[in-house]
């Protein structure tokens, strides 16, 4: 296989470095990681996709290598910052999780810079947390409290990875091992005084009909109820969108089932692109 050659950098975002790495030529395409990851949790997508596509990936504000600003702030903002840094005018973007949540939001504040959309469990700026998720936020809370920051990331690693329907002896060891470490590394990631974050308005969930690229969503059928029935709604109110259930996953699907992953998200690429995979 021919070695991967990649550029990473560092951008000054908003007040405060952003990492980054790109490989590949083509059209662009911008991967955004998931709250409880960082930009590596796309190592078994990027040199695939970098293949056929001009691949960027980042580490989102207070994830992997970059930091978060002393002042205010925009997630959906640094997607902005960092395409036209590399001279690029639109890209296809591809978020999970969190991640889809900064990409709608993205997509929604700028849309002329997106040229397809690919939604994975996607969260979305405006809804209200499950009784479930609420029951996670304050254990969660309860943990970091005491500074118990191992606690935090293993009860991150059963919901979000395991899922309600695994118990951790179901799922890849690695793959378990790999999240926690990053969500760990998050945990440590100093927030500055003064940092604010600003929020989408009005948010998503008002506003699904203004999506109007070919547009994706992928989900787990081992995932929280709660993502199922998001992913569901994403897909009847943005016109168009397709909807794909992967069995036998929860939440992470693209580091549980790459292989599979990756080829729906090519295939996907392709039929919008007119790109030969």
């Amino acid at each position: 296989m021919t070695e991967l050659n990649s550029q990473t950098g560092f951008l000054q975002a908003q007040g405060a470095p952003l990492y980054y790495e790109v490989a590949g030529e083509g059209e662009p395409l911008l991967l955004i990681h998931a709250g409880i990851a960082d930009s590596r949790m796309w190592d078994e997508q990027f040199a695939v996709f970098a293949r056929h596509y001009r691949v960027i990936r980042y580490d989102q504000r207070g994830y992997g290598q970059s930091q978060y600003p002393a002042g205010p702030f925009a997630y959906h903002e640094d997607p902005v910052e960092l395409l036209t840094s590399l001279g690029i005018e639109s890209a296809h973007v591809v978020g999970i999780s969190f991640g889809g949540l900064v990409a709608l939001d993205f997509v929604l504040s700028h849309p002329q810079m997106v040229r397809s959309l690919v939604l994975v469990a996607p969260s979305v700026s405006g809804t209200q947390p499950s009784e479930a998720v609420k029951r996670f936020q304050e254990e969660e809370e309860a943990y970091l409290e005491r500074d118990d920051l191992d606690a935090a990331s293993d009860l991150n690693v059963r919901v979000w990875v395991d899922g309600p329907r695994r118990t951790p002896e179901q799922v890849d060891a690695s793959v378990r091992e790999r999240v926690r470490a990053m969500q760990r590394h998050a945990f440590t990631v100093p927030v500055p005084d003064g940092a604010e974050l600003v929020k989408l308005q009005p948010p998503a969930i008002e506003r699904l009909a203004e999506v109007r690229v070919p547009t994706l969503i992928v989900v787990g059928d081992y995932d929280l109820p709660d993502k199922l029935e998001l992913s569901q709604l994403l897909a009847s109110r943005i016109n168009g969108a397709q909807l794909l259930v992967i069995e036998g996953v929860a939440h992470m699907v693209s580091m549980e089932r790459p292989e599979q992953f990756n080829q729906a998200v090519l295939s996907f690429l392709s039929r919008v692109s007119g790109a030969d995979v």
